[in-house]
């Protein structure tokens, strides 16, 4: 079918570039800076996201502070809280926003390497594979980046 073929074709330039997605996983390359986002709910006097590497362990904190609800970005330079340089590899980010006097977690859209496609069968959607995240639908990504 017709459909099939362009999105055959969509899928093919999609691969080797990055996509944002609502994810608080991905594989980072350490060497150049991440930026992300979080989802703010509400406005917040105190905004951060911790950084976890894959055993779990807390590596750094982005201090945010006080922003107004909405898309905030953020930017990880791929160092440690000592300013060490970390290895490239999988890691999470926590989003986190005092909310009158609670704290409250934030849903991150962050940006992954589309490793490869897999065509969606029978009119099904085709579907991304992404470093450090897994599979997911072409109808979660929130947009395709360089």
């Amino acid at each position: 079918s017709g459909s099939q073929s362009s999105q055959a074709l969509q899928a093919s330039t999609l691969v080797g570039r990055k996509v944002i997605v609502d994810t608080d996983k991905v594989k980072v390359d350490t060497s150049a800076d991440f930026k992300g986002a979080l989802n703010l709910t509400a406005s917040s006097s105190n905004v951060w996201v911790n950084v976890y590497d894959t055993s779990g362990s807390q590596v750094n904190r982005l201090n945010l502070g006080q922003q107004s609800s909405g898309l905030v970005n953020f930017t990880w330079d791929g160092t440690d809280a000592s300013g060490k340089k970390l290895d490239a590899g999988t890691y999470r980010f926590e989003a986190q926003a005092s909310i009158d006097g609670k704290t409250e977690a934030m849903k991150t859209s962050l940006p992954a390497n589309v490793d490869s496609v897999t065509l969606g069968q029978n009119g099904g959607e085709m579907t991304l594979n992404l470093a450090g995240v897994g599979s997911i639908g072409i109808s979660k990504v929130q947009a395709v980046g360089q």
